[in-house]
């Protein structure tokens, strides 16, 4: 059984975000939320700052084994965090220094340093750049296909369905919600990997992914599979405007 929490998560619907409230449903902890207004920079404000200097969600804050306030930030660390902590029965891990926690650890880390750095650049110059830059939508395209692709060799070789071993881990936990934002990137299909396609509809028939997904909004971005190109490309517009009101508070700052 996952001992109780007390932990705090600072959260909005983004990939990054997903991770952690469908790692939370899937352990079984009881946890709040607070929004975080991302397109009013509420992530810049100086409390949140205190909270992670980087200024982007998700965040957590528990109380460690001495009452102190425990602050973790980026997404890959509070996966390791949860499941270092509150994970002793390995519902979403394997034992430390087995094959399979190192297995883990690499597709989390290949999760961290390529789908979500290249997919989410695709994101950008698909939809929200402002203007076309086909270099670059290409370059990131491109790249996130060949990552589909290791992904979806990998599943083939799995008769489980999962990334590692015989049970959904934070490894698929880090991977899936970027995946179910496959339209946004510039793929209009991911029929082309038919494994990784079955894996993610696997994965949303489980309770913790439903529940997770639409923490503490109700999840999009399987949605826009059906959405007609005008209407996806009207949210990018939307979008971009944000976008560029960040990056220039971000340069003066």
């Amino acid at each position: 059984m996952s001992p109780d929490s007390n932990i705090m998560l600072y959260t909005e619907g983004t990939p990054n975000g997903l991770k952690i409230s469908i790692a939370l449903e899937e352990l079984g902890l009881n946890y709040n939320v607070r929004a975080i207004k991302l397109f009013e920079h509420e992530q810049k404000e100086q409390w949140f700052l205190d909270i992670n200097p980087n200024g982007r969600i998700p965040a957590l804050v528990d109380t460690d084994k001495h009452g102190q306030a425990l602050k973790i930030w980026e997404s890959g660390a509070i996966l390791q965090y949860l499941v270092a902590r509150y994970d002793a029965d390995h519902k979403i891990s394997y034992a430390y220094d087995t094959k399979e926690h190192w297995e883990v650890t690499s597709w989390l880390m290949w999760q961290m340093g390529g789908v979500g750095p290249m997919q989410g650049q695709a994101n950008h110059f698909a939809l929200s750049a402002g203007a076309d830059y086909p270099y670059a939508l290409n370059r990131y395209v491109n790249e996130t296909r060949r990552l589909y692709r290791t992904m979806d060799t990998a599943l083939a070789a799995n008769p489980s369905g999962y990334l590692v071993g015989d049970r959904v881990t934070i490894a698929d936990i880090a991977v899936w919600p970027w995946v179910t934002a496959y339209k946004y990137s510039g793929l209009s299909t991911i029929d082309e990997f038919p494994h990784v396609k079955a894996w993610m509809y696997k994965l949303l028939a489980r309770p913790g992914f439903e529940k997770g997904r639409n923490v503490p909004t109700p999840h999009i971005y399987l949605k826009l599979v059906d959405m007609p190109e005008e209407e996806l490309k009207k949210i990018g517009r939307e979008r971009s405007g944000w976008i560029h009101e960040a990056m220039k508070r971000d340069a003066k700052a």
